[in-house]
């Protein structure tokens, strides 16, 4: 049983200017410009976008199956998941596409499974920590990527009310539910070919970008 969840991800013809803004100011930050430094949201994640921060490894008793590669079909489309991570909760992340579009986003897709034998409810810690973000209710807005090749993280976008632009309202799941999701980020450099995906208590995947 599969389910869909939250907003869905920008228009590549139809976005609105306001939203269009942040977006684009969300990517110069995470290409490296740094933060404003305005101090205003001091419940916030403490790094911003695109800051060189090395990210630890943890000991969460999960399992990643990684296939950055995945494989390609005859149109030369990246066919197959790209990742495969599994918690030590049971919930399962399956990241399925990592698309840059011509308006300097990256959308990834995949789906989310309770793989536990119980019903449960998705980590908060998912959310991430931002105050203003957490007003959404439980969302994807915790999970970032990792270019190891510049040092950069990227956040998930939001648009002109600060609302994530990945899927949101996540509720509680039965054993074996899942439901389609979404994170929207500044897209990468063109020469970063595969990041690191980090959400809180889970694995870390690494995915192939196209």
């Amino acid at each position: 049983m599969r389910t869909r969840h939250g907003a869905r991800p920008l228009s590549r013809t139809g976005t609105a200017a306001a939203l269009t803004a942040v977006a684009l100011m969300f990517s110069l930050t995470a290409c490296g410009l740094g933060d404003s430094g305005d101090g205003d949201d001091k419940g916030s994640d403490p790094a911003p976008a695109g800051s060189a921060e090395q990210p630890g490894q943890r000991d969460d008793g999960g399992s990643t199956e990684r296939t950055p590669d995945g494989t390609t079909g005859e149109n030369g489309e990246t066919e197959g998941p790209l990742a495969t991570i599994t918690g030590a909760n049971g919930f399962q992340l399956t990241f399925q596409r990592a698309e840059r579009d011509s308006g300097g986003f990256l959308t990834v897709s995949g789906i989310l499974k309770n793989g536990g034998a119980k019903s449960q409810f998705p980590p908060l810690d998912w959310s991430g920590n931002e105050t203003k973000v957490s007003q959404t209710g439980p969302s994807l807005a915790g999970m970032t990527l990792v270019d190891k090749t510049t040092k950069k993280r990227y956040y998930v976008l939001r648009d002109t009310d600060n609302n994530p632009l990945t899927t949101t309202g996540l509720s509680t799941m039965q054993p074996g539910q899942s439901l389609d999701f979404f994170a929207q980020y500044p897209a990468p450099p063109a020469a970063t070919k595969s990041v690191d995906v980090l959400l809180p208590l889970m694995p870390t995947a690494t995915i192939g970008l196209s």
